[in-house]
């Protein structure tokens, strides 16, 4: 007689999920984003985003990866941006500072908001909460200087990348 096969529903949600939130973002994409995943894992996805108008990263197009631990969505996506940034809450290895991706995670939130949060902070820079302490400390004592760098850092490193 042969053994039972033992089916992991939680993981067979997950993957549904990491599914139809995919079909999503690829049907409608958030404006000024685009995440497709990788060829080989559906968990890690290459994205670019658009630097907000009106910020210092106008006219940028920023690299990412996202990586979605085997726990999604009880664990935060892992988000990293591989564009050289200068901003506060984002570090020279790209890391991000977002309550959202750390204790402000709930698993009621998509990968879609993800990627729009990531795209706010870009517009609102949060010098109080840093991850890049020396930018903060720019930006909180010469906020033209750091605009004006963040803008020359954008032109240098997210234009024709």
């Amino acid at each position: 007689m042969p053994k039972p096969v033992m089916v992991n529903m939680s993981a067979t949600r997950t993957t549904r999920r990491i599914l139809v939130e995919t079909k999503n973002l690829t049907k409608d994409p958030p404006p000024g984003i685009s995440a497709v995943p990788n060829e080989t894992n559906c968990r890690y996805f290459h994205v670019v985003m658009a630097g907000p108008k009106g910020s210092p990263y106008e006219g940028g197009l920023f690299k990412l990866e996202m990586f979605l631990p085997e726990n999604y969505p009880l664990s935060p996506p892992s988000v990293r941006f591989l564009t050289k940034i200068y901003h506060p809450n984002i570090d020279k290895l790209g890391r991000i500072c977002l309550d959202i991706l750390k204790d402000q995670w709930s698993p009621a939130l998509q990968m879609r908001t993800v990627l729009l949060s990531i795209q706010a902070l870009l517009s609102a820079p949060n010098p109080d909460d840093p991850l890049a302490n020396d930018v903060a400390v720019m930006w909180k004592s010469n906020e033209a200087k750091a605009i004006l760098t963040a803008g020359q850092w954008t032109r240098e490193y997210a234009i024709n990348d």
